[in-house]
Formats: C-alpha cells, sequence, structure tokens
C-alpha cells in the first residue's frame, strides 16, 4: 500500500548495514561522523512521509466522503450524545406531560421510535465508512513506522557490531603496548 503512495520511498529513505557501514567508513577518512544529524534527517524523512500519508487520504475527497467524516465526528462526540439525549427528554416531556389531551406521538412514542430507528440505520454505514478510510490511512503510517523500526534496528546492529569491532581493536592495543 505504501508503495502505491510513495513510489521511491525505499530508494530514498531505506538504510542498511551495508550502508551504514560504508558511509561510517568513508566518514573515518574524511573525519568525525555526525551520528545526531544523521538520525535527524531520518526522522526528517519519515515525519514528511507520515504528512505526506495525511495529505494523500484527505485530498480529492468526495463531498459523500467529507460528510461521512464529518458526521463521524460529530456522531461520534460527547456534544452530540448529550444533545440527543436533551432532545429525547424534551420529546419525551411535550408528549408525556404537556400534550396530555392530543400529543402528536402518545406514550409508547412510536414516531420517535421511527425516528430513531431511521438516523441509526443511516448513521450506521456512514460512519463506518469513514473509519475504513481512517483504517486506511492508519495502515500506511503504520507501515511506514515499520520501516522505520526496521531502519532502527539495522542501524543499532551496525552500531553494535562497529563497537564490537573497535573492542577487538582495542584488546589488540592492549596486548600491543602490555596492558593485559
Amino acid at each position: 500500500m505504501i508503495r502505491k503512495v510513495f513510489k521511491d520511498l525505499g530508494k530514498e529513505s531505506e538504510i542498511r548495514e551495508s550502508d551504514l557501514r560504508s558511509v561510517l567508513r568513508k566518514k573515518a577518512l574524511n573525519g568525525p561522523l555526525d551520528i545526531l544529524a544523521v538520525l535527524k534527517k531520518e526522522i526528517s524523512r519519515v515525519e514528511l512521509n507520515l504528512q505526506k500519508i495525511d495529505q494523500y487520504y484527505r485530498q480529492n475527497l468526495r463531498f459523500s466522503q467529507r460528510l461521512s467524516d464529518r458526521i463521524a465526528e460529530v456522531g461520534g462526540s460527547w456534544t452530540f450524545i448529550i444533545s440527543f439525549f436533551v432532545f429525547l427528554v424534551i420529546w419525551m416531556i411535550i408528549n408525556g406531560i404537556i400534550l396530555v389531551n392530543r400529543p402528536f406521538d402518545p406514550y409508547p412514542f412510536i414516531l420517535l421510535n421511527l425516528i430513531l430507528s431511521t438516523l441509526a440505520a443511516v448513521q450506521a454505514p456512514i460512519i463506518l465508512m469513514s473509519q475504513n478510510r481512517a483504517a486506511k490511512r492508519d495502515q500506511a503510517r503504520m507501515e511506514i513506522d515499520l520501516e522505520k523500526d526496521l531502519r532502527d534496528l539495522h542501524v543499532d546492529q551496525g552500531s553494535h557490531e562497529i563497537l564490537l569491532e573497535l573492542r577487538k581493536d582495542m584488546d589488540l592495543v592492549k596486548k600491543k603496548i602490555g596492558l593485559k
């Protein structure tokens, strides 16, 4: 899925262990390596890719998709729940207490039940459509996070191997100067 969105993602942002070693060896010849700068650059790339994913899934939305996102946003809020609860209480007070002689929806509140059922029947699939789009976007973000985690593991493994090589070199130096 990510490859569809970003065709060049793998080319520019994958760091393999062999790449790390070659970069470290080149930098060792040319001067000190600023590991923090390399990591900051990688973090910037990941953040940029996450922003691109959000833009990709928010651009060119049809009116119905924007509407379903808005309905899901409003329908899943406490404001909607509380205001709808207030509406129900007012409906019951008007029909059960105020209009006792001629209520437009007498006690079992059949009209109110019809309204609630219709609202639920229409609102549920609309919210599901919005959630499906959000799930696709979240899946793409998780795939980028996984790629980043794998790159981090390769960096950690390469760093660990470099440290082990340095330790061996230090042991050899110690033996040569007679410290061990």
